[in-house]
């Protein structure tokens, strides 16, 4: 038990001590109040102000989105993009079967997204050219090459036109005429009106003639020479007239490494293979 004495002298102590601190607390105040900050605390200052407003703008900023192809959306990506895990999973199982979405809407189609995160997305999707650019149709035995031109009674079928017909377009003589007709006979019919602009001595004034005055009808493609990729030799590859020996070898590796080839989109792993021309080649194939 303390006496009298020693709780008086700690009260007292107790006292002192509060006084001391409430003393220095407003001593420190007016301190800060009246102190002058230096040019380089000022300038210290001011960016950590621009840091903490720029923390807080970064809390509320998007990611930002580039252009992509939908076929290869990733679950991190998908995240990104504002999809759902199942929505995300659809895509995946889609491709999986080897099978590709070549539009906005048939992303939909498979994926399920709403149509306000699609109008958000789609603008971004970026499609290999030869989709952007694919102008055949489907039917149960073939594919076949319809014109994106309107045919009209004045157009000339290119796989029907004569010589004459030929020499009648401006920059077409005898020579490049007859080159036409020996293309024509290797392939056994045109199969697209763009396949004119790979023929020797055709240049992009004389195609953009051809493409107004010729077109390419649907039944020619009864009479074309087709090739199946997956069974045809090097040599009978090599004889194709887009092909050539090196290629040849290349697509009959590729063949025993993967197994056999399933679609057009397997023919552009194939090194050297002339991308450019891809969508009038697979006319010529029997995959």
């Amino acid at each position: 038990m303390y006496s009298s004495e020693h709780r008086s002298g700690i009260f007292i102590l107790t006292m002192l001590i509060l006084l001391v601190q409430v003393c220095y607390y407003f001593y420190k105040s007016r301190n800060l109040a009246d102190y002058k900050f230096s040019e380089k605390e000022k300038q210290w200052l001011a960016v950590q102000k621009e840091i903490d407003s720029l923390k807080g703008i970064q809390t509320n900023t998007k990611p930002k989105i580039y252009p992509f192809n939908p076929n290869f959306v990733t679950d991190y990506k998908g995240y990104i993009l504002g999809m759902s895990v199942q929505e995300i999973d659809k895509l995946h199982k889609f491709r999986a079967q080897g099978k590709f979405v070549n539009s906005a809407k048939e992303f939909q189609k498979v994926t399920g997204v709403s149509d306000s995160l699609l109008a958000i997305i789609s603008p971004y999707f970026k499609f290999p050219d030869w989709v952007k650019q694919k102008t055949a149709q489907q039917n149960n035995s073939n594919h076949k090459f319809l014109d994106s031109q309107s045919k009209s009674v004045n157009l000339i079928d290119a796989n029907l036109a004569s010589k004459e017909d030929w020499m009648k377009v401006y920059g077409i003589g005898d020579k490049i005429s007859d080159i036409i007709l020996k293309e024509k006979e290797k392939f056994g019919a045109f199969v697209s009106i763009e396949q004119l602009q790979y023929v020797w001595g055709i240049v992009p004034e004389v195609y953009d003639r051809i493409k107004e005055g010729f077109f390419i009808s649907d039944y020619n493609s009864m009479v074309v020479k087709k090739i199946n990729i997956n069974s045809a030799s090097v040599k009978e590859l090599a004889s194709f007239p887009y092909f050539n020996y090196k290629l040849a070898r290349s697509i009959v590796t590729y063949r025993s490494m993967n197994g056999e080839i399933q679609n057009i989109e397997d023919l552009t792993k194939i090194n050297d293979f002339p991308v450019e021309k891809i969508k009038i080649i697979a006319l010529y194939l029997e995959i």
